[in-house]
């Protein structure tokens, strides 16, 4: 008696043994039987048809069509290989001479859009080029791919100290990975230092001078000094334009054709100080105290205050010959005994500011609001022609 092994045409799983026994159409009727199909043709491994129940042997493998061409069933298997194991099977990539092992599937699966899944979501597709051991090779950097293809294995961004962030930004535009990209760019903008604002102080500061040359101007334009103690300094020709110096301690320092153009100077104790040429022009100085400050330079360079705001400031017995205070604010200023002889005051806001003791020969107050204003024991008179408005 002989024995064959069944299969259905095409596979070679879930075979049947049978005994072969009568006719061609008694082996087909059996094989409908064991394997539930419509048996209607013989092939054998080859392919070839049987057409007689003669040509069959002991311990051969048969293929059972319903009528169907033969098909063979190692290719079949491959196919389903390819349909099922394509995205798992294991690769190796040469990332500028380093090698990374890991799966077609981490490389597709997770940014479906990217380079990387492009160049190996089909085999040789692209053509990539492989070295000696069959890895393909990339020309980047590997210490900025690793947390890129980690990030791919489980979606997480880790990257080690030392590795710089921008370096994997990059990679990750390279390789086309956006949402990761978007990730980093965030991060990188997290990590930025906030803005400081914070005031500088004075020994800071005065590190500042020692290391500036008497001859170099110091730019401090826009810099914060609010409440800073800068009294005594030498503080000569130093742009403070813009400056923050609200609050400032500039007791008897020496800020001699200083640029404090525009700068805030509101609440500082100015008392003392040598402001010499200085320029002011369009500064906050409302509520500081400039008592017994020097405007008055010999050299004939004359201090320039032109729409400053000085409400409510406190000048009493400061030296101010020649000083350019045109359209200032100075309303309730206190001036008591200061020396504005030569001044301009001309559209300055002089309303209820006290002007007791001053010295006003050949200020110029045309235009200027003195309403409210006291001008007790002046030490000239003060005539009509210089206070016309």
């Amino acid at each position: 008696m002989r024995r064959v092994t069944l299969f259905v045409n095409g596979t070679s799983k879930n075979g049947k043994v049978v005994a072969v026994y009568g006719t061609l159409s008694d082996l087909l009727s059996v094989a409908s039987n064991k394997l539930g199909i419509k048996a209607a043709s013989l092939y054998n491994g080859k392919g070839g048809l049987i057409d007689d129940i003669a040509l069959i042997r002991d311990d051969d493998v048969l293929y059972v069509s319903e009528g169907d061409p033969f098909i063979d069933p190692q290719n079949e298997a491959k196919v389903t290989s390819d349909q099922h194991g394509a995205h798992t099977d294991w690769l190796t990539l040469n990332i500028g001479g380093r090698p990374f092992t890991t799966t077609r599937s981490t490389l597709v699966s997770k940014e479906p859009e990217s380079m990387l899944a492009h160049m190996f979501r089909e085999k040789d597709v692209w053509g990539n080029k492989q070295d000696e051991h069959g890895a393909y090779l990339i020309d980047r950097s590997p210490e900025y791919f690793e947390p890129i293809l980690n990030y791919l294995r489980h979606g997480q961004l880790i990257i080690n100290e030392g590795i710089n962030i921008r370096g994997v930004l990059e990679e990750a535009r390279f390789f086309g990975i956006e949402q990761l990209a978007e990730q980093l760019e965030a991060a990188i903008k997290n990590t930025k230092p906030a803005e400081d604002h914070s005031p500088i102080y004075r020994k800071e500061f005065v590190r500042f001078l020692l290391a500036t040359p008497t001859k170099s101007e110091l730019r401090c334009q826009g810099l914060n000094f609010s409440g800073a103690d800068l009294s005594r300094l030498d503080l000569r020709y130093i742009n403070f334009k813009m400056a923050n110096l609200s609050r400032c301690n500039l007791t008897h320092a020496n800020l001699c054709c200083s640029n404090l153009e525009r700068a805030d100077l509101s609440g500082a104790n100015l008392d003392g100080a040598n402001l010499q040429g200085v320029k002011m022009l369009c500064s906050n100085a409302e509520g500081a105290s400039l008592k017994g400050c020097n405007f008055e330079d010999p050299s004939g360079l004359k201090a320039n205050l032109e729409g400053a705001n000085l409400k409510g400031v406190d000048m009493e017995g400061s030296q101010m010959t020649g000083i350019n205070l045109r359209v200032a604010t100075l309303k309730n200023a206190k001036l008591k005994n200061c020396n504005l002889r030569g001044a301009t005051l001309a559209g300055t806001d002089l309303e209820n500011c006290d002007l007791s003791g001053c010295d006003l020969q050949e200020a110029n107050l045309r235009g200027s609001n003195v309403k409210g204003a006291i001008f007790e024991e002046m030490l000239t008179p003060l005539h009509m022609s210089q206070s016309v408005r």
